[in-house]
């Protein structure tokens, strides 16, 4: 994981307009998210229950629960900064992760950056974004606006149909299959969604076509 320092110092995102933070809620809010890392790197993060997050916290449960609802939203905050900092360097990076680079190039970087992120914080991912939770988070509505925008500057037909199954072996449980129970390494990985992407771009502008009119 990063820096604690920088994981957990602030931890508003850098919203200028964000009310000061009380020095207790400050206090329990870092031990919250301390204590949640530390769970969800020691054990199956879908094992870790609020009520052992309060505990290892060292805070009363309905002090958890003023502040975050659930396990989901705990692991979202410690997922969001790992997660904003590759979103910087998609839109102000330097090429071929950042702009500059030719589509199929830029969706090949994506796909290596993001099988990094997941082998790094596979407990936070887990615990933040699967199932049905996971089209729900900030994260994937960038992650999908970007594979489009990428789709539509190659001229990819029916580009809006196909970012969700392009993303789809992105989901944690997929990557935590293959990489924990295949044995297959990160490269692997990403060399194979690497293909995917390059085949959805490079052989035809027109081979996947949307239903006739």
């Amino acid at each position: 994981m990063s820096n604690p320092k920088s994981l957990f110092d602030g931890g508003t995102g850098g919203a200028a307009a964000a009310p000061r933070e009380r020095a207790d809620a400050a206090r329990n809010r870092l031990r919250v998210l301390e204590a949640a890392a530390r769970l969800f790197a020691e054990r199956d993060p879908q094992s870790v229950g609020m009520e052992d997050i309060a505990r290892a916290a060292g805070v009363g449960k309905a002090t958890l629960y003023r502040r975050y609802p659930d396990i989901a939203s705990i692991a979202v905050a410690l997922l969001d900064e790992h997660e904003r900092a590759l979103q910087e360097e998609l839109l102000r990076g330097r090429p071929p992760l950042g702009p500059g680079a030719p589509p199929g190039e830029r969706l090949a970087a994506f796909y290596r950056a993001m099988a990094e992120l997941l082998d790094r914080h596979t407990h936070l991912v887990l615990g933040a974004e699967t199932g049905q939770s996971r089209f729900a988070t900030g994260a994937y509505g960038f992650w999908r606006a970007h594979v489009a925008a990428l789709l539509r500057e190659a001229g990819v037909d029916n580009h809006e149909a196909l970012v969700d199954p392009l993303l789809a072996p992105l989901a944690p449980e997929v990557f935590q299959f293959q990489r924990d129970r295949l044995g297959l390494g990160v490269p692997q990985i990403a060399a194979a969604l690497e293909a995917l992407g390059q085949g959805v771009i490079t052989p035809g502008r027109s081979q996947v076509r949307g239903p006739a009119a």
